[in-house]
């Protein structure tokens, strides 16, 4: 009878919190997305990457940085080609 019970509370228990993340869940999603900053706040960059499994080439002339942090492609950092200006 005791186990019975506590199997009950431990499967309420872990219905519950299932709920709760994917409540959690469904509200992340229905957040509209952040509005784009200003168009003033946006840097000429001339910045030159190169993917280092598959050798895809990128170029990246606007950036909200001098130094932007490197896209990634093929799950991994794109190398750095072009020089910084």
């Amino acid at each position: 009878m005791v186990g019975t019970l506590l199997k009950f509370a431990v499967g309420l228990a872990f219905a519950w919190l299932l709920v709760k993340f994917g409540v959690s869940m469904l509200r992340g999603m229905g957040r509209p997305l952040p509005e784009p900053p200003p168009a003033g706040e946006l840097r000429r960059v001339n910045l030159r990457y190169r993917c280092s499994l598959c050798g895809i080439e990128l170029k990246m002339t606007l950036a909200n940085d001098e130094l932007p942090p490197a896209p990634r492609h093929c799950q991994e950092d794109m190398d750095l080609m072009a020089p910084v200006e």
